[in-house]
């Protein structure tokens, strides 16, 4: 029996989790087979006993990861309470409804319509949190999604048996299993043994290699990074090439995905609150004060009206208190409360924020989360992935080297194109139309020592297998046809051609697999004249180092002596500096054993096949041809937006798992480095990061700069930094190993195409084409956003102003009360809604790439702004009070006749006092009309102040939209007259002031609408009137404006002349 049969499964020998004393993790990367098999008390042969399975997964539980404990809905309801905007609207609600319960024995149809502006705010509000509850419930999305990457079943060995299809959960550490091609690793292991002569893992999505990685059961250093653990597989990663057992080192959340899972939670515990949503608190909670003051005030002005004493002997008595009236006020205080609230501001915000989604999808970018939309408005920085973000994620042959007419020359061709499409760029210095023998040589083996292809997909060119290979038959087509061949009129369609001809006129009837020792791949093909040849391509010294001969331009073959190997050397070092992966191509013709061989499994020549232990002396004295550099090319667009980030004021920061010579060389090419800039203090790899003493004064540096062989902890490390100073962090990621950071970053975005699962639920947005100047794009379309927002959020706070001051002059003045808070309510919804909206479809500035970020904490109002808006608000107040006033004291106002319906005049004394109409003598009320319906008041002419009021009221609220709906034209711009940035600029807001008119004509002439909101039809000369008394508002905001650029100018004056006062 086996050690795996012997009973080592005692808790305290295997008890502590596969660590050290210190409590580091068992470094299996770094200790012999032999020693990992002692620690984990198995043998590979027989795997471990049953009852040492239960026992250790006692201990260490199942191999899965943890379903950390949601929050609950309840929990997540009450969050979208914890609001000072909702907070405040949900309390002027809960004392509306309690007021109309109050008022509801009186019943009727007033009775009624109190409910409808409790009812609609409560609307407002559950609606508000199903969209919030809604959007944050996908955050746990992101750790589902982990869980699905995870392997379901593996092959164990256990009781000297092998275990087919034995679920992964059931995974123990010490376990012994076997992968195969295809397989997904279900934990993290230590690869033991290999069957094949290779193994190759894609592990790209957990460390960010472009691709796949050669694994081996050699050990390595103790502090390897996770890059750099090559005899270690790890869960979730996938096996592309070769067989090989494992051993089970951890599970679950041990493992490195665990740890992923593990940040992930972490992450979106400290999710914070967009710069948007911080402004609108800030404001919310200055509004609170402002309120709280203005109502106290109310009930200060009016106190006189509820509450009244007389004086005995110096001190008040006999106190008289009217608690109708106090509730009253308390109603007008209510108002002003629903007045003061722009309750329409969160429906505009999130369809501003929903068309500004749209507009992106059409651009590429699909936002996930809205809020997200704003906050790429003010990105700082940009943290962005290499692989498939700047660079196009397809190899390329970038440069040819061939063999010349003599053995100490060599010719180069530069080749253009960065994707897999054959008409993608060019050879340079080619001449068309005939190959020599030495280039068809070089062709020859890039097609038939190839096991890729490329297919057409829609307008994409996709290639199946190894990026290296398809991007060597991507040269062939470029290279042209074989000599002597002609074009095929059947298969000039056919986007692999060059490619078929060279198969057709060499056919492999054998291969010799590629391995980590020879680092090379050959293949046995037979030309139709039954001539067999050994095609080899392969790491270029290698494959150099095994040729005793080269061909040159002509196809003659002579020696490769000293300078020739010198030469060729020189041309890869020199390749290798500009961070290409270089690949040798050699042939040999003389093959004995294989003379007779047509790839029958019963030729004796195949039993040399089956042993790949033979295949380094079989590619021996082979014949060199040349070589080719290779690289995954940045994107064409990169360049240009990299350039629009720094104009923007925005820096770019690439963080990547990839090698560094090859980072620090693409990113000298797109441009955050400049070409001769000294980089030594801005290109550090992950690790070298982390040992840095004083990590933000690095991360502080102006300019670009790059991480590399970045691990996930890295990432998290820098966003977590960069956040902490101030920082608006937009991180661009792909892979598993970037969903923690994707998380903690203020904008999270995944990539659409080559994206995983997880990382895309981890995001706020998902690029659609991979490409970085998507995001570029998307910042900018964000700015605009931003301007818009701050547009109608002006345009609604000072509509909200002049409530407010219609309120407070209307308590102040003591006059019947103009507006009722359901009308109030009506016109922040409805009526200002449209036009606050189309405000979002401003046009953008033009040079609104070209200023610094805004920062995040400032203010969405600026103290002159503010000193606007409340000059407009006292206007808005006076003029909606004032034509209150004139109807009740005025038969006619600047030549418009008043007195066609036939209403009585007042002083505005009575007006003022009309409280006391009950102790007036001899006063009389004459009946007035409005559209079909006679007011009369023959019992009781003091309800003249009240049910008589219903023409001053809906002049004073047709003059407040009629304001609002001209005030929508000054809030085009926050600066610029309307001559400069006339309306027409905006075609959505004419519309939109055209559907809210419409909208008011429809309450003020449908009966049923007018009797609920408690207003009447008006004439034409009263309509005269309200745009009399509305149109001013233009006039004065224009003057304010006038006001605005001039003393700016006056400022940036005086700062030019300081700043070269300094200079001087």
């Amino acid at each position: 029996m086996g050690k795996g049969g012997q009973d080592y499964g005692t808790r305290e020998s295997i008890g502590r989790r596969h660590s050290d004393e210190d409590g580091e993790v068992y470094p299996a990367w770094s200790k012999d087979v032999e020693e990992c098999e002692k620690h984990f008390q198995v043998e590979r042969k027989f795997g471990l006993r049953s009852d040492d399975v239960e026992r250790r997964r006692r201990i260490y539980g199942f191999n899965e990861l943890e379903k950390h404990e949601g929050v609950s809905i309840w929990r997540l309801v009450l969050d979208q309470f914890n609001d000072t905007l909702v907070r405040i609207l949900l309390a002027a609600a809960v004392i509306s409804f309690v007021l109309a319960w109050c008022d509801g024995d009186e019943g009727g149809e007033m009775g009624v319509t109190a409910f409808v502006e409790p009812l609609v705010i409560f609307l407002i509000l559950i609606l508000n949190a199903i969209v919030g509850v809604w959007q944050e419930s996908n955050a746990e999305k992101a750790l589902d999604a982990l869980k699905e990457i995870q392997s379901e079943h593996a092959t164990v060995v256990r009781d000297g048996d092998r275990v087919h299809k034995l679920p992964a959960r059931e995974l123990v550490p010490g376990d012994i299993v076997e992968l195969k091609v295809g397989d997904k690793v279900p934990a993290d292991m230590r690869v033991v043994e290999l069957i094949s002569s290779t193994l190759r893992i894609e592990q790209g999505s957990l460390t960010g290699e472009s691709e796949a990685v050669n694994k081996t059961n050699k050990i390595v250093a103790p502090d390897s990074d996770i890059q750099g653990k090559r005899c270690m597989v790890f869960a979730g990663t996938t096996v592309v090439n070769g067989n090989c057992i494992c051993l089970v080192t951890q599970i679950g959340m041990d493992t490195e995905i665990g740890k992923v899972h593990n940040q992930i939670f972490v992450a979106a515990q400290s999710e914070e609150d967009t710069p948007l949503k911080k402004k609108l608190n800030e404001f919310g909670e200055m509004l609170t004060m402002i309120i709280g003051i203005i109502c106290l005030l109310v009930w200060l002005i009016n106190v006189k009206y509820f509450l009244s004493w007389e004086y005995v002997d110096g001190w008040p008595r006999n106190f008289k208190f009217s608690f109708e009236k106090c509730t009253y006020y308390f109603e007008i205080a209510v108002a002003l409360a629903v007045a003061a609230i722009p309750e329409g501001l969160p429906a505009v915000i999130t369809t501003c924020l929903a068309l500004g989604t749209r507009k992106m999808a059409q651009k590429n970018a699909l936002v996930r989360k809205l809020p997200s939309v704003e906050t790429l408005g003010c990105t700082t920085v940009i943290c962005s992935d290499k692989t498939g973000t700047l660079t196009t994620n397809q190899m390329a042959v970038a440069k040819l080297v061939a063999m010349g007419g003599s053995a100490d020359s060599l010719r180069t061709f530069r080749v253009d194109g960065t994707t897999y499409s054959p008409y993608d760029g060019k050879i340079h210095d080619w001449s068309s139309g005939r190959l020599d023998v030495n280039l068809q040589m070089i062709a020859k083996i890039a097609t038939l020592c190839n096991d890729a292809s490329i297919q057409q997909s829609e307008n994409k060119f996709v290639s199946h297998g190894m990026p290296t290979e398809a991007a060597l038959m991507v040269l062939v087509e470029k290279m042209g046809l074989p000599e002597g061949s002609s074009v095929d009129i059947s298969t000039s369609g056919d986007i692999l051609r060059c490619n078929r001809k060279w198969k057709e006129l060499e056919r492999r009837i054998a291969t010799l697999e590629f391995d980590r020792d020879r680092k090379s791949m050959g293949v046995i093909v037979n030309s139709r004249s039954e001539k067999k040849s050994l095609l080899v391509k392969g790491a270029v010294e290698n494959v150099l180092e095994r040729s005793t001969k080269m061909q040159l331009l002509d196809g003659s073959v002579v020696p490769l002596d000293r300078n020739s190997r010198s030469l060729i050397l020189e041309a890869l070092r020199e390749m290798s500096t500009g961070a290409l992966r270089c690949l040798g191509f050699a042939y040999k013709d003389e093959l004995p054993d294989f003379e007779t061989y047509d790839g029958n499994d019963d030729h004796p020549a195949h039993t040399l096949l089956l042993n790949p232990s033979n295949y380094a002396s079989m590619e021996s004295e082979l014949t060199f041809v040349g070589l080719v550099g290779l690289r995954d090319p940045p994107r064409k667009e990169v360049c240009q937006a990299i350039e629009d980030c720094r104009a923007a004021g925005i820096r770019v920061m690439v963080i990547t798992g990839d090698n560094k010579n090859t980072a620090e060389a693409i990113c000298h090419e797109i441009g955050v480095f400049e070409p001769n800039e000294d980089i030594r203090s801005k290109s550090l790899t992950g690790k070298e990061f982390m040992e840095l003493r004083d990590k933000k004064s690095h991360l502080r540096q102006s300019g670009g700069l790059l991480f590399s062989r970045a691990e996930p902890r890295h990432k998290q490390e820098i966003v977590r930094l960069l956040k902490e100073d101030g920082e608006v962090v937009a991180m661009t990621g792909d892979g598993v190993n970037d969903a923690p950071a994707l998380k903690l970053a203020d904008i999270g975005i995944a990539m659409g195409i080559a994206g995983t699962e997880v990382a895309k639920e981890a995001s706020d947005m998902v690029l659609a084409d991979d490409n970085f100047s998507t995001i570029v794009t998307a910042v900018g379309e964000g700015r605009s956003i931003y301007n818009n927002m701050k547009a109608f959020i002006r345009y609604m706070i000072s509509s909200n102003i002049g409530e407010v001051a219609s309120i407070f002059l209307t308590a102040a003045l003591g006059i019947p009360e103009g507006l009722i808070p359901v009308q109030l309510l009506w016109v922040n919804l409805v009526t200002d809604g449209p036009p606050a909206t189309a405000l979002g479809f401003n046009p953008p500035d033009k040079d609104i790439m070209k200023k610094p970020p805004r920062r995040s904490d400032d203010s969405l109002i600026s103290p002159w702004i503010l000193f606007r808006y409340l000059v407009i608000g006292l206007y808005v107040g006076i003029a909606t009070v004032g034509v209150f006033i004139i109807w009740y004291t005025h038969g006619s106002f600047l030549g418009i006749d008043l007195s066609g319906d036939g209403h009585t005049l007042v002083t505005y004394s009575q007006l003022a006092n009309w409280g006391q109409c009950s102790s007036w003598g001899n006063f009389t009320v004459s009946p007035f009309t409005a559209g079909s319906r006679v007011f009369s008041f023959e019992n009781n002419p003091c309800d003249y102040f009240q049910g008589g009021k219903v023409k001053a009221m809906t002049l004073s609220l047709s003059v407040l939209v009629a304001i609002e709906m001209f005030n929508s034209l000054n809030a085009l711009s926050e600066d610029g007259s309307l001559l400069s940035m006339p309306p027409w600029v905006n075609p959505w807001l004419l519309v939109a002031m055209s559907v809210s008119f419409g909208l008011h004509f429809l309450i003020l002439y449908v009966p049923f609408l007018a009797q609920v909101f408690g207003i009447v039809p008006l004439s034409f000369s009263e309509w005269l009137l309200v745009l009399a008394v509305a149109l001013p508002v233009i006039l004065i905001d224009e003057v304010l404006k006038c006001i605005g650029r001039c003393t700016s100018k006056s400022r940036t004056s005086t700062r030019r002349k300081s700043s070269k006062a300094k200079s001087e």
